[in-house]
C-alpha cells in the first residue's frame, strides 16, 4: 500500500488509542485541557523558535552566505506547529521535537545522510568552450 494512505490510517488510530488510554488514567477533562495547553505552548515557541531562525537566516545573508539550514528549519517548525495544532499526543510529541534546534539537528544529520551522494570525488568546475561575439546592435544602456 501507499505509504501516505497508511499514515493516513494509522495516525488517528495511534491518537484515540493514547487518548482513550491517557483519558482513563488522568481523566477526560483534564485530557482536554493537556491537548489545549500543548497546542498553545507548542504554537508560541513555535513563534519563538521561527523568529530566532528568521534572525540566523538574515545573519547568513548578511555574510554573504546561503541560509539553507536556516530555510530547512523553517519549514520544519512550520510543519512542527502545524503538528502541535492538530489534538493528539504522538503528534504532539513528534512537534516538540522538531521544535527544539537540538532534536531538530539530529534528525536533519539523520536526514542527510539518507541522502548523501557516494560521489567523493565531485568536480567543482563546469568545463567547456566560449565564443566572444560583438554585435553592434547589442548597446548597453
Amino acid at each position: 500500500m501507499n505509504s501516505v494512505l497508511l499514515l493516513i490510517i494509522f495516525i488517528p488510530a495511534i491518537e484515540i488509542f493514547l487518548f482513550i488510554k491517557i483519558g482513563s488514567q488522568i481523566g477526560a477533562i483534564t485530557t482536554v485541557l493537556l491537548i489545549f495547553a500543548t497546542a498553545i505552548i507548542g504554537v508560541y515557541y513555535a513563534k519563538y523558535e521561527g523568529l530566532n531562525t528568521l534572525k540566523a537566516g538574515f545573519t547568513q545573508l548578511r555574510n554573504n552566505k546561503a541560509p539553507t539550514y536556516e530555510m530547512i528549519s523553517g519549514a520544519a517548525i512550520a510543519f512542527a506547529a502545524l503538528l502541535l495544532i492538530i489534538p493528539g499526543f504522538a503528534t504532539d510529541v513528534m512537534g516538540f521535537l522538531l521544535i527544539f534546534p537540538i532534536t531538530r539537528k539530529f534528525f536533519f544529520g539523520k536526514f542527510a545522510k539518507k541522502f548523501k551522494t557516494s560521489d567523493t570525488e565531485k568536480n567543482t568546475f563546469i568545463d567547456g568552450d566560449f565564443e566572444d561575439i560583438e554585435d553592434d546592435h547589442d548597446k548597453k544602456i
